[in-house]
């Protein structure tokens, strides 16, 4: 990681995600960094203020978190070791967003944290990937979009519908951002970003 990061240097980069991430398929070793805040120290420590660096949030908590007590004080254990900037999990219950920026100020955060935004294109898929990840899809989206069946076209209508509104109200509450996951499909994105006239 040290020569990646001289690599890095050298080729003029200064914004990083610092993830922990998930282990590679069949390894049990963690390697030197078990938690995402080890690294974000490392990095602080070997470049100093170089890199601007976004770590991870959780809105809904993280999925191996005991409690959503234990995943704030690990959020800002990664803030003080010396994030910039924090990318939320996506979402899709503004209030999460909201409560979750307010618990982090009461903390003593006071770093940007960007939502993370996840348009809707397939719901199998995205049902597949909440579960996965610990994204909640709430109880009245499920059962709208589970209605259109294998109507594509109308999930996607439906979908950029919500989750433009979704948007709109995050940047209306004063969201420093958003981040999306574009999952290779940068079209729903593109659209979402005209409809907010950004």
């Amino acid at each position: 990681i040290r020569d990646i990061l001289n690599e890095y240097k050298s080729q003029g980069i200064r914004h990083l995600v610092a993830l922990r991430g998930d282990l590679p398929s069949g390894s049990m070793d963690v390697g030197e960094f078990q938690y995402a805040n080890e690294l974000v120290e490392f990095i602080r420590k070997e470049t100093g203020d170089w890199f601007e660096i976004e770590v991870a949030a959780y809105p809904e908590v993280h999925p191996q978190a005991r409690s959503y007590a234990e995943d704030m004080i690990n959020f800002k254990r990664k803030v003080d070791a010396g994030a910039n900037a924090a990318i939320t999990q996506y979402f899709f219950n503004a209030d999460a967003y909201f409560g979750f920026v307010e618990d982090a100020r009461a903390h003593g955060v006071s770093i940007p944290i960007v939502p993370g935004i996840m348009p809707i294109g397939n719901y199998v898929q995205l049902a597949r990937f909440s579960d996965a990840c610990g994204a909640e899809i709430p109880r009245w989206l499920r059962k709208k979009l589970e209605s259109y069946g294998d109507d594509l076209a109308s999930i996607r209508a439906f979908g950029l519908d919500v989750v433009t509104d979704l948007c709109d109200r995050l940047l209306a509450g004063g969201a420093p951002g958003l981040h999306f996951y574009t999952m290779n499909q940068a079209g729903p994105s593109t659209v979402i970003w005209q409809r907010l006239g950004l």
